[in-house]
């Protein structure tokens, strides 16, 4: 799905955000849509594209906003993250658990 008006350098970065997704479980739809909509801001944030919304222009970068994101920092997982894994694994009384005892119970 890479654009005729990107350079060789967005081809390239087209193809690692692709990849990336479809190693993380996407579907190859939403794979291309995410890598192209992410090419196309950085275009836009970089001034290759001729046309940009300021949101585009005046918001974070991509890859910021996705380690913000990320949730592998110091607080780490999310309660619902945590709820949903031990849900996943049958864990009995999760509903009464704080965060701190789901993500005890979740990593055993």
């Amino acid at each position: 799905m890479p654009q005729a008006g990107w350079s060789a350098k967005r081809e390239r970065q087209y193809e690692h955000i692709k990849e990336g997704l479809l190693d993380r479980g996407e579907d190859e739809d939403t794979a291309e849509e995410i890598a192209a909509r992410t090419v196309n801001k950085e275009r836009a944030r970089a001034g290759e594209s001729r046309e940009a919304s300021r949101v585009s222009t005046d918001d974070i970068s991509s890859g910021r906003r996705g380690g913000l994101r990320s949730r592998s920092g110091a607080q780490g997982r999310t309660y619902r993250q945590l709820y949903a894994e031990a849900q996943r694994k049958g864990i009995e009384g999760r509903s009464r658990m704080t965060k701190a005892e789901l993500l005890r119970v979740v990593d055993r």
